[in-house]
């Protein structure tokens, strides 16, 4: 089992979804001795930002790039092949100010590639991936889930699914900054459905 770990938090591995994943990961592991771990942690090796010239790289014809866009186009290629390889995502995944973590949002910006991960068709877009397991360890300073304030998990099962992954299970660990009480229950209670 190939497993492609995703880290999105700005305080790499000391912040509570980077703890969850960690949790998640020896679980997995556990049941499957061959396992393989590939981790993109996105605090410390961050991806940049779109910009006019990354985005005309993506659109220019292979034949027709630059030295440059050929390497910004190599290194899409890179997350999307660790994307394919992978039999099982985790994700580990914080909200700041109702949305996701901005590096995470370049890494989505670098993988959703029309014609690459995904098409447009007559009857709407299609996802050009494999499905597979994807396990969301959600971190949250307070209580959202299931409510309208909740923009982060709708818009990561979106992402997903778009591209053609729609095994999409959410683990969250929330109002943990509620008082130490509430976060020592909710870190206990999200690493014990993990494990």
């Amino acid at each position: 089992m190939n497993i492609l770990v995703i880290k999105s938090s700005v305080f790499g591995d000391n912040g509570n979804s980077s703890a969850l994943v960690n949790t998640q990961v020896e679980a997995l592991k556990a049941q499957h001795s061959d396992a393989t771990v590939v981790v993109r942690d996105l605090s410390t090796d961050p991806i940049p930002h779109l910009d006019g010239e990354r985005v005309g790289a993506f659109f220019t014809p292979a034949d027709q790039r630059s030295d440059d866009q050929q390497a910004v186009d190599a290194f899409s290629m890179v997350l999307i092949d660790e994307l394919k390889a992978a039999d099982h995502i985790v994700l580990g995944l914080p909200m700041y100010n109702f949305g996701i973590p901005s590096q995470l949002k370049s890494w989505i910006d670098h993988v959703a590639r029309a014609g690459v991960t995904f098409r447009y068709t007559e009857s709407g877009p299609q996802g050009l991936l494999d499905s597979k397991p994807v396990t969301v360890l959600a971190a949250r300073g307070g209580i959202y889930a299931g409510t309208d304030n909740d923009t982060v998990t709708p818009y990561i099962k979106l992402f997903f699914g778009f591209i053609g992954m729609t095994d999409v299970n959410f683990v969250y660990a929330e109002g943990l900054n509620m008082g130490d009480d509430v976060k020592k229950k909710a870190l206990e209670e999200a690493k014990a459905a993990v494990s």
